[in-house]
């Protein structure tokens, strides 16, 4: 604190008193000076500290801490999800009792979430919000779709690794036509194509392209060419994943209250994250499973059949993303259209 005695100096902070910078420290502010300055010395903030607590003050506001924001509820839910990763990945060193305990104990705390927002005075996720049918079945798609794609980054890059002999730089190469495919696709053309086509449209056509390069992945073998084996479905692959990624936020949100609209758009943020852990979790596993039960061949067969598995697994995945489109995103506006 900065304490101010000189009375030159007194006119200039009275502002700083009205505006609560300032405070008279050894005077009696009821006794006030023929300017109407309170008598006594003024004591001062340093420079920027209102401001600093102003600020903090609106954080805590914004994080919920001064609402009583249910900490025990993303407690709840973060350790459900993660205990799900741990049991999906873990699952081959395990012992089945084990293993099924820490599932039953990952359902105790989804479903302990879940009650508890059904109770809660501020919930962390209103339940409610899934009444809507297009902003439930666009997260399902996202969750499936997003699976999908996570598998075939991580299990393509180990493809080309350990199966077709590329090192590091190599590997990137050999990925970077799919980026900016994706990139020039969705700047230029995604957005266009849904105004002339319809969201529900363009993400049929993109999932059912994904689903294709995943079952094209699924047929690689030992000596696969790249220009040949790997280039095709990942172009593909490219060319769905940015017709189809953004039908589903638009679907999403139009399924949502204007109330709910950041809610919405945080869950369907989550969703991606989930999606993407849980599908690179399963999809490892199962590579790894099935690599494990053929180690009775050839080093480089075994993990090319590994691949393959979890590949066509992917492709199944994305199957069942575009049946869900199909079920659930479907409105009579759409089937006139």
């Amino acid at each position: 604190m900065e304490v101010i005695d000189h009375e030159e100096q007194r006119p200039l902070l009275r502002g700083l008193v009205e505006q609560g910078q300032c405070r008279v420290q050894d005077g009696d502010p009821a006794r006030h000076g023929t300017g109407g300055e309170a008598e006594g010395d003024l004591e001062c903030l340093p420079r920027g500290t209102r401001q600093a607590t102003e600020l903090v003050r609106q954080l805590a506001d914004l994080a919920g801490l001064a609402r009583g924001a249910d900490h025990v509820c993303a407690a709840l839910i973060t350790g459900a999800l993660m205990l799900t990763v741990y049991v999906i990945v873990g699952s081959g060193e395990r012992e089945a009792p084990h293993t099924l305990l820490l599932s039953a104990l990952a359902v105790a705390l989804l479903a302990a979430f879940v009650l508890r927002q059904t109770r809660a005075a501020r919930p962390l996720l209103r339940l409610g919000l899934f009444r809507s049918r297009l902003l439930s079945g666009a997260n399902g798609v996202q969750i499936l779709m997003i699976a999908t794609m996570y598998g075939f980054q991580f299990i393509g890059a180990l493809y080309l690794q350990r199966v077709l002999g590329y090192d590091e730089l190599t590997t990137g190469l050999a990925f970077l036509p799919a980026p900016v495919a994706i990139g020039v696709l969705m700047l230029g053309l995604s957005a266009r194509v849904v105004s002339r086509f319809g969201a529900y449209r363009v993400l049929l056509s993109g999932l059912v392209l994904i689903a294709a390069g995943m079952a094209l992945l699924g047929r690689g073998t030992v000596d696969g060419v790249y220009v040949r084996d790997v280039l095709p479905p990942m172009l593909l692959l490219a060319v769905g994943f940015a017709a189809a990624m953004p039908a589903p936020t638009g679907l999403a949100m139009s399924g949502a209250r204007e109330e709910d609209a950041g809610l919405a758009s945080g869950l369907f943020n989550t969703t991606q994250v989930v999606g993407g852990s849980l599908g690179l979790a399963a999809l490892s596993v199962l590579a790894s499973a099935r690599t494990d039960v053929l180690l009775g061949g050839g080093a480089e067969a075994v993990a090319a059949d590994g691949y393959r598995l979890a590949f066509r697994v992917a492709a199944v995945i994305a199957m069942g993303a575009l049946g869900l489109a199909v079920l659930v995103l479907r409105t009579p506006r759409q089937e006139d259209a």
